[in-house]
């Protein structure tokens, strides 16, 4: 069987939209084979999501997520008609990338909201660590990309692994691919906003996501 690589990974998912599980399960089971690939995700209707990725997308909800009295989070999810807004899949979606962004606080929706400054700085920042390891240049850039892609897996929310996922694999964006695929309409993840109480002051560390977790019963 032919070796299914991260790069053919990425290559599928840019080609296709769809979540980086699927793509690695589309090329296992195709043997690698990236036409293949494509097709039996077009099958299994995943890949149609990036079809509908160009429609409108202005209807939708704002779903909410307190938990208890000291985090609240607001999510903005955006359909094509009020009739998918009211989708008991949809809404529930909804609902947990709030719990996502309660437990998780990414800073951005994607990647394409990072200012390209912050990108370069946060690079620039990890080269300069990396470098007191006295690596050859192409080891140490390596290096730098594979902090930023951890990097990018913290502050992006899409980028996340989704929390209530025991095996760890699937990601936010994995999901709403999954949504557009099972509901046949555009969904968009526009804009979240998270509050903490004594945001920003000192205070005792928490570890919120395994409280979360517990709460969904994962743990």
């Amino acid at each position: 069987m032919a070796t299914v690589t991260t790069q053919m990974i990425k290559d599928l998912r840019e080609r296709t939209q769809a979540g980086m599980s699927d793509c690695k399960k589309a090329l296992t089971e195709c043997d690698a084979d990236m036409e293949k690939a494509i097709e039996y995700l077009r099958k299994k209707g995943i890949a149609q999501a990036a079809k509908k990725a160009t429609r409108i997308a202005s209807e939708g909800v704002i779903a909410n997520y307190m938990h208890g009295s000291r985090i609240g989070v607001m999510v903005e999810l955006n359909c094509e008609t009020d009739f998918v807004s009211r989708n008991p899949d949809f809404q529930t979606f909804a609902r947990e990338v709030a719990m996502q962004v309660a437990a998780m606080s990414p800073q951005y929706v994607s990647q394409d909201e990072i200012p390209a400054s912050v990108i370069e700085q946060e690079k620039a920042i990890r080269m300069e660590q990396a470098r007191l390891q006295k690596k050859p240049d192409p080891v140490l850039q390596k290096i730098v990309d594979g902090q930023m892609a951890k990097w990018f897996k913290e502050v992006c929310l899409l980028d996340q692994t989704w929390i209530k996922d025991p095996d760890g694999k699937k990601d936010i964006k994995s999901l709403l691919m999954d949504l557009i695929g099972k509901i046949g309409e555009n969904i968009k993840l526009r804009r979240f906003v998270r509050y903490e109480v004594g945001e920003g002051l000192a205070k005792r560390a928490d570890d919120f996501v395994e409280e979360v977790k517990r709460q969904a019963g994962q743990s």
